[in-house]
C-alpha cells in the first residue's frame, strides 16, 4: 500500500479538482444538473480513483486504479473543451485548464508504467 497523501499525482489532482469547483460557480445556473455536475464529478474521480488504487493489496490492483483516474482525466478535458466552447470560460482559464489537465495524465501514464515496470521485475 502506498501513501496516497505523498504521491504528487495526487496532490495535483486535489488542487486541479479544487480549481474546477471554483471555476464551474461562475457557469450558468441551468447548468447545474449538466455540464456543472459532470466536471466536478470527473474532477473529483481522478484523485479518488488514485487513492483507491493506493488502498489497495496489490500494485497491479494499483494500475488498475489509475487507469480508471486516467479515463476521468480525459473525460474532464472533454468537458472543459465543450464548456470552452460554450464560452463558459475565458481563454485564460480554458488554457490553464487544460495545461493542468495534460500535466496530471502525463503523471498518471508515467506512475502507471513505472508500477506496470514494478510488477514485471516482480513476476
Amino acid at each position: 500500500m502506498h501513501n496516497f497523501r505523498n504521491l504528487k499525482v495526487w496532490q495535483k489532482a486535489i488542487e486541479l479538482s479544487t480549481k474546477i469547483y471554483s471555476l464551474t460557480k461562475n457557469f450558468p445556473a441551468e447548468e447545474k444538473f449538466g455540464i456543472i455536475s459532470q466536471i466536478r464529478r470527473a474532477a473529483v474521480a481522478i484523485a479518488s480513483n488514485i487513492a483507491e488504487g493506493a488502498g489497495r493489496n496489490s500494485e497491479k490492483e494499483f494500475c488498475y486504479f489509475l487507469q480508471v483516474s486516467l479515463g476521468s482525466s480525459y473525460e474532464m478535458e472533454t468537458q472543459i473543451v465543450i464548456a470552452g466552447n460554450l464560452n463558459f470560460l475565458n481563454d485564460e482559464a480554458f488554457n490553464d485548464t487544460i495545461i493542468s489537465i495534460t500535466e496530471i495524465k502525463r503523471m498518471i501514464s508515467g506512475f502507471q508504467k513505472s508500477m506496470e515496470n514494478q510488477i514485471k521485475v516482480h513476476a
